[in-house]
């Protein structure tokens, strides 16, 4: 089935969006152009493999451009486009929600093992 003749736009919004990174790496470029070492500093836990992958793909859908300042040693930043604004302002929301929510929800999640540790 074609994810993009559904009613529903959310099919449409995870293709550009979807997964574990790209929220956050939104959510970090939208005060403005960012140096690739800033965005893996901002996002912890984000190998340099996949940031590198998943700013491709926003590159190739328009959310991002990507700004190589020509120089040695490199120098290379991220901003987010007209249209890349636009989505951030619709994951706005899902981060107030986030924030409210987040005592609950992580008082929801099963805590790590403590065996051994009588």
């Amino acid at each position: 089935m074609d994810r993009f003749a559904t009613q529903c736009g959310l099919d449409v919004s995870l293709a550009v969006v979807g997964g574990k990174w790209k929220p956050l790496i939104l959510y970090h470029l939208q005060s403005g152009p960012t140096r690739f070492s800033e965005l893996k500093r901002r996002i912890g836990g984000i190998s340099e493999k996949v940031l590198i992958q998943q700013l491709k793909e926003l590159v190739a859908m328009e959310v991002l451009v990507r700004h190589d300042h020509q120089q040695v040693p490199p120098v290379v930043d991220y901003a987010l486009t007209a249209f890349g604004e636009t989505l951030v302002r619709a994951l706005v929301p899902l981060c107030e929600w986030g924030t409210y929510n987040r005592v609950r929800v992580r008082n929801m999640l099963p805590r790590p093992s403590q065996e051994g540790c009588d």
